[in-house]
């Protein structure tokens, strides 16, 4: 079948073009629509909350409608709860308010004459000085300061009961409303929530049943971890605020309390509102300013505190979502649909992030919104690289070692980097400028994790690949000796002390074996990187003073061990003849984006490590370490 030809310029613009006025059709339906999507939306978010709660009605034997309303009747009822002691605690306050007048007025006059008072004198003061120096007064241009008088209260007129109470129901009748509508589909969602549900998986699934359904789970566990979440610490914070407030004095402190929890829900500017308004009734109360000051300062110790600390470990596991896209949601959601769009822009943008993880058409979501990396180690330090950034992904690799071992860190991320830099040399894709800041890099990162920072020398741009394996290999190797000698250490030593770590001599083998060799220097073991050439040209010169038996292990470290399985062999069994005591391990470590294909190991081959991490412990297990140190010291000495 002929393959598919790339779409047109004009098909690829039509497409955009469409994309475009897709996406401000839905910004007009969902502005336009505001007043039925705000409470039809809040009714579907507490529906798929409640819907637990229903189900546990009916494990206990009620029929689905009485567990629907009393589910409803229990919301209800908290709510109303809630309000009825927020209103009382506003009643009492608005008659406590006339004894508070004479502190308002004291202070109201005290901040004026601070502020625009000063000012005021200032002008006429300026006035003054330049009346006498220019010698005219009344002149065009001439400063005139008016005197500040208070403004006349304007007499109260008398006002219709009747329109007061008319203020007042018009004042309350839109909430009113907006809550009957909620509770009314609220309902009617948890009567029919299976139904819909099904509904909503054929409408998005279509044959793909497990997709979707998984989707709809996963959106209804953050949802409900969220709102748990969120509702115990905006709970905790209000009982804080209420309880601190209590020891300090300020009047109507349960009022306060309970307006923290619910402007709590308001993200970033709620809790800030209730502390004004807790400040403002302080500043009223006290003649000085200690109330004011101890008030404020209460609400940010304990704000900060549970910003900082408890929210960001509580939510980070909880939404998906990072902090910069909830900004930009409550910003978006609140321009779209006001007040109530900024305490629904959290659960809505997790809806978002939850649909673009598990539909492809909307992953760009996920990508844009979700607290997900949008890139893996291994790519981000291939990217890292690219730019000669080493200082950066030091600093990652550092955290990473806080937590697990080198060994690891070159099994998940630093060899299938460097694999992602070879398929990119391979393809001719990567510049000059890049290979070189690259191979500088890489150099830096590994010396610097690896522990043998060596000798500094100077940098010879080679025409061979500066990416290529054999030469960033051949420039670790040589920096090593020329600190530790052409045998990289001392020959006379404890005996079965060393491991050899020997590249087969194909693709990366070399950059693979350099690696290893770190890795068990890591470990505090006598490690050191040869070849089979350096092999034979040991045994034909003369070491009196090299210990016999010094050899304990023997790497044979292969990038591709498909394609050398027989060279492995052969090699390991020229070894065993030239080292019969040494215990011999073939390291197959193979390429990150291929499926491993099995290899059937030779007799000479003692062991098989398919990573790092497994030669390490096999190293470990064998050739003893004179500090006696053991994997978890040497991986905390790293770290």
């Amino acid at each position: 079948m002929p393959p598919e030809s790339a779409p047109s310029p004009l098909a690829v613009a039509n497409q955009r073009a469409l994309t475009i006025l897709a996406t401000a059709a839905i910004l007009a339906l969902l502005y336009f629509g505001r007043d039925v999507l705000v409470p039809v939306t809040l009714a579907l978010i507490l529906g798929l909350l409640m819907a637990p709660l229903v189900r546990v009605w009916r494990r206990l034997g009620l029929g689905h409608a009485p567990s629907v309303l009393i589910a409803v009747l229990l919301l209800v009822l908290v709510l109303g709860g809630l309000m009825m002691v927020i209103g009382t605690q506003i009643v009492h306050l608005a008659r406590s308010l006339p004894q508070y007048e004479a502190t308002i007025h004291a202070k109201l006059q005290m901040l004026h004459d601070l502020t625009m008072g000063r000012v005021a004198a200032m002008q006429g003061e300026a006035g003054r000085v330049i009346g006498l120096t220019g010698q005219y007064t009344g002149a065009p241009g001439a400063l005139v300061v008016p005197a500040y008088a208070a403004p006349e209260s304007a007499p109260a007129a008398p006002g219709s009961s009747l329109s007061a109470v008319s203020r007042v129901l018009s004042s309350i009748w839109m909430p009113l409303e907006t809550g009957g509508i909620v509770l009314v589909v609220l309902v009617f969602v948890l009567l029919e929530y299976e139904s819909l549900r099904d509904r909503f998986i054929r409408l998005i699934g279509g044959k793909d049943l497990r997709a979707t359904t998984a989707a709809i789970n996963d959106g209804g566990e953050r949802l409900s971890r969220f709102f748990v979440s969120q509702f115990s610490v905006n709970v905790s914070v209000g009982l804080l605020i209420w309880l601190g407030l209590v020891l300090i004095g300020l009047p109507n402190a349960l009022l306060w309390g309970a307006c923290t929890a619910v402007l709590r829900f308001v993200p970033y500017v709620g809790v800030w509102l209730a502390a004004i308004l807790a400040g403002l009734l302080a500043a009223a109360v006290d003649p000085g300013w200690s109330l004011l000051l101890m008030t404020l300062g209460l609400f940010a110790v304990i704000e900060v505190i549970v910003s900082q600390l408890i929210e960001p470990h509580l939510y980070g596991h909880t939404t998906g979502l990072s902090p910069l896209a909830v900004v930009v949601a409550a910003i978006f959601w609140s321009w779209l649909w006001g007040a109530a769009g900024l305490i629904l822009s959290t659960p809505l943008t997790l809806c978002l992030v939850v649909a673009g993880r598990h539909v492809k058409a909307l992953a760009l979501l996920e990508i844009l919104l979700g607290d997900a990396p949008a890139l893996t180690m291994p790519e981000r330090f291939y990217q890292r690289t690219l730019s000669g950034d080493s200082q950066e992904v030091i600093a990652a690799a550092r955290e990473f070692l806080k937590r697990k071992s080198f060994a690891k860190y070159c099994d998940s991320v630093l060899l299938p980097a460097l694999q992602l830099a070879y398929v990119d040399f391979s393809r001719g894709a990567i510049s000059p400028e890049q290979r070189l800041k690259a191979r500088r890099a890489v150099v830096r990162v590994i010396e610097t994790l690896g522990g043998e920072a060596g000798v500094r020398s100077g940098w010879r741009t080679r025409n061979a690949s500066v990416l290529g394996e054999g030469s960033l290999a051949l420039s670790l190797r040589q920096r090593r000796e020329r600190v530790s000698g052409r045998w990289q250490g001392p020959l006379a030593v404890a005996s079965r002390s060393i491991a050899l770590c020997i590249d087969i001599g194909l693709d990366n083998d070399e950059l693979a074996t350099e690696l290893l060799v770190r890795v068990l220097r890591d470990l505090s073991i006598d490690s050191r990187h040869f070849s089979m050439d350096d092999i034979r040209a040991f045994t034909l010169e003369a070491h009196p003073e090299a210990t016999r038996d010094a050899v304990s292990m023997v790497y044979l470290v292969s990038a591709s061990p498909a394609r050398q399985e027989q060279q492995i062999n052969e090699v390991a069994q020229d070894l065993r003849q030239r080292l019969p005591d040494a215990c011999i391990v073939a390291v197959l470590l193979p390429q990150w984006l291929e499926v491993a294909q099995p290899m059937a190991a030779g007799p000479c081959v003692d062991h098989v490590a398919k990573s790092f991490e497994e030669a390490a412990q096999l190293a470990i297990a064998t050739v003893p370490v004179p500090s006696a140190t053991t994997a978890s010291d040497a991986s905390v000495k790293r770290s």
